[in-house]
This record gives C-alpha cells, sequence and structure tokens, in this order.
C-alpha cells in the first residue's frame, strides 16, 4: 500500500496526512474482496525497514494501527473476517501487542475473509525465523536435516496456512516487490499501479483483477500443456 506520503506531499500536507487517508482505501479493499468471494487478503501495512522512517512518522503509524484495531474489529468480526497480523511482533509496543492478540481472538471462527496485516514484516526476516525454526528441531533430533524441503520451509512461514498468493497488487509506481512474501509470491501475478494508495479503489481493484484474469498462469509448464494442446 504504497504512496501515502507523496500523496499528502503533493497537498502540500505532511505525510501523516497521507497515512491517516489510506485507513479508507483498506475499509473499500476489504469489503470489495469480500463481496467478490476473495478468500484471503494480505495487506503490507509497515515493513521491518520502515524502521528506520523518522521517529514522528512511525510514532504516528503506530497509534493509527491502534487506533484501527479498536474502531475496526467490530466491524471485521460481524462481516465474517478472520484477522491475523503477521510480522515480528517482539517490535511492538506490549499494548499494541496485546490488542492483535485481543482482535485474533474475537475472529478467529471466522471463514468469509481470511485478512492477514503484516506489521514490522520482511520477507527476509520471514525465512531467517523459518530456517531457525527448523534449525532448533534439528539440533533437538526431532527433524533430520535430510527431510527439510519446500513443504517443511512453507509450513514455518507466516502464511503457512494459506495457499500462495495469485494476485500481487503495488501501488505507488514503483516496479519492485519491496521484501514482501518472498518466498509465498514465486508465481504470483504481478500487477503495478501509478495510483498512489489514498486513491485507490474499486475500479483499480477491478483493473488488476481483469488484468490477472487475461494471464495465461504457466507454473513452469508450456502454454500447449496448459491448453491440452500439447507440444511446446
Amino acid at each position: 500500500m504504497d504512496g501515502n506520503g507523496r500523496w499528502a506531499e503533493a497537498r502540500g500536507e505532511p505525510r501523516t496526512a497521507g497515512h491517516r487517508a489510506g485507513i479508507e482505501p483498506v475499509r473499500r479493499t476489504i469489503r470489495e474482496c469480500a463481496r467478490l468471494g476473495v478468500r484471503a487478503l494480505t495487506l503490507f501495512a509497515f515493513s521491518s525497514e520502515n524502521w528506520r522512517r523518522p521517529e514522528t512518522e512511525v510514532a504516528t503509524l503506530m497509534s493509527l494501527f491502534m487506533d484501527a484495531l479498536d474502531r475496526e474489529v467490530e466491524e471485521l468480526n460481524s462481516n465474517g473476517v478472520r484477522l491475523r497480523i503477521i510480522g515480528n511482533r517482539q517490535s511492538l509496543a506490549v499494548r499494541l501487542q496485546q490488542r492483535i492478540a485481543e482482535a485474533e481472538a474475537l475472529t478467529a471462527a471466522n471463514t468469509r475473509l481470511d485478512l492477514q496485516v503484516a506489521v514490522s514484516y520482511g520477507g527476509r526476516w520471514d525465512l531467517v525465523e523459518a530456517a531457525r525454526r527448523l534449525a532448533a528441531r534439528a539440533a533437538s533430533g526431532a527433524l533430520r536435516p535430510a527431510d527439510i524441503d519446500e513443504a517443511a520451509l512453507a509450513a514455518e512461514l507466516q502464511l503457512s496456512e494459506l495457499p500462495d498468493p495469485d494476485l500481487f497488487i503495488r501501488t505507488g509506481g514503483d516496479h519492485r516487490v519491496s521484501n514482501f512474501l518472498l518466498w509465498n509470491i514465486a508465481y504470483a501475478e504481478l500487477f503495478f499501479t501509478d495510483t498512489l494508495w489514498p486513491d485507490f479503489d474499486e475500479r483499480v481493484l477491478a483493473e488488476a483483477i481483469a488484468d490477472f484474469e487475461s494471464r495465461e498462469r504457466r507454473f513452469g509448464l508450456t502454454g500447449g500443456q496448459v491448453s491440452g494442446r500439447g507440444g511446446a
């Protein structure tokens, strides 16, 4: 969800105003994905690298996140949305960690939409943590190193309970994945838009989905194999 700061600066406002303006597109996106029957949505709210931003901006983001949890979780729950926060929780304030745990517990039984919000998350961190857990099990004798395969590693990642993402959408004009779900998006279709996050709406989401539906997903096969024609 990129472009909040630039959206605000273009209007002569502080970057924090852009972060506040970015809350409504989150609501719209969740509602629209639920309406369309999307089963899982993961939003990248705050990366492990974002801690290096100015202290006042980080403090505002954490405050907005706490406020959003307080305001939105009841509606998420009533709409059948299961909320999970992925990322390095130990880097968050204890009060925020407690509020996250309460929100997750409240929505744990919901099945309409799995909503993951990545906070203090990085794809490399995710892989390192998974490797550490596997190494600890191997060191204890509970796991043979020879048994470590793709499935074993995937089972230790933050999104281990979900299928790999089909579609990756990045707003704000940059064409990179910025350390997001590095393992999981190996075969995701990538969609980049110049739209800044505060301007992201149902129209842009529909454009991304239409683009996704127009693509042929081969997963290493030939076009002929996918279509059933055979050959190269």
